[in-house]
């Protein structure tokens, strides 16, 4: 358990109280926000959920200062074992995962993170990325993964940032995945050479970038994702790699 201050407590949840809280948060970001949908969102009790829920731990940030749900943060987290009782990872359904698997190393899944529009911009991240932080080494994770999402799913705005990731930050080859020809969408849509580099980096989402700056790198293609309205990429982190500053911040964390 993380305590940070007066009202906010940092854990996983404990029952299933605890994941129809997160539930709740998810549909109010994911399906109210952003207009996902899937075939286990519950419209009427405004809860996003969906079948890999029980395999996942579930870490929660909360403020037991506001009214209305508590929890203002989320993320999933699935470990090698978590998969194998699912019989898959989530991203599998969009990925091609093999090499991560032939890897040979341990691997933590990474999905659904979300925060309550009221606290953006703020500390909540670096208190879910602590608990991450926690997680990873009380593990022993060397390999952590997951798709990450642009909104919607019209590729012409979108060009730039995503021509940006696969031109800087492809994945080396042994842990590059690749999006299932189904919803494959390249990447390399314009030159390196034509774009505007700056702009193109503004419009990538921040969190997006946070992995980046952790030594993340995208994998091959990114995928079209229609019941969810967006678009995804698959981020893959080294462990090992994270540089020295972020591996600073990183070992905040406790174990949770």
């Amino acid at each position: 358990m993380f305590i940070h201050d007066a009202h906010f407590e940092l854990r996983l949840a404990r029952d299933a109280a605890d994941l129809a809280l997160a539930q709740s948060l998810r549909y109010e970001v994911f399906v109210a926000e952003l207009g996902g949908d899937g075939p286990l969102v519950d419209h009427a009790a405004r809860l996003e959920a969906d079948r890999f829920d029980p395999f996942f731990d579930h870490l929660m940030l909360m403020d037991h200062g506001r009214q209305g749900n508590p929890c203002v943060g989320v993320y999933r987290l699935m470990r090698t074992a978590q998969a194998r009782e699912a019989g898959q990872f989530y991203s599998d359904d969009e990925y091609d995962l093999s090499c991560l698997r032939a890897s040979g190393r341990q691997l933590l899944e990474l999905g659904r993170s979300c925060l309550h529009p009221e606290y953006r911009g703020g500390s909540a991240m670096m208190h879910l990325w602590t608990g991450l932080a926690g997680y990873v080494e009380a593990h022993g994770i060397e390999l952590m993964f997951g798709v990450a999402s642009f909104h919607g799913t019209e590729i012409a705005p979108l060009a730039a940032p995503l021509s940006f990731l696969h031109h800087r930050h492809l994945a080396p080859r042994p842990i590059r995945v690749r999006a299932h020809a189904q919803g494959h969408q390249r990447m390399d849509l314009i030159a390196e050479r034509d774009l505007d580099r700056a702009a193109a980096s503004r419009a990538i989402p921040s969190l997006i970038k946070g992995y980046l700056r952790m030594g993340g790198f995208v994998g091959e293609g990114a995928y079209i994702d229609r019941s969810f309205n967006t678009t995804d990429i698959c981020l893959v982190m080294d462990v090992a790699n994270i540089p020295p500053r972020q591996r600073d911040l990183y070992r905040q964390g406790r174990r949770v």
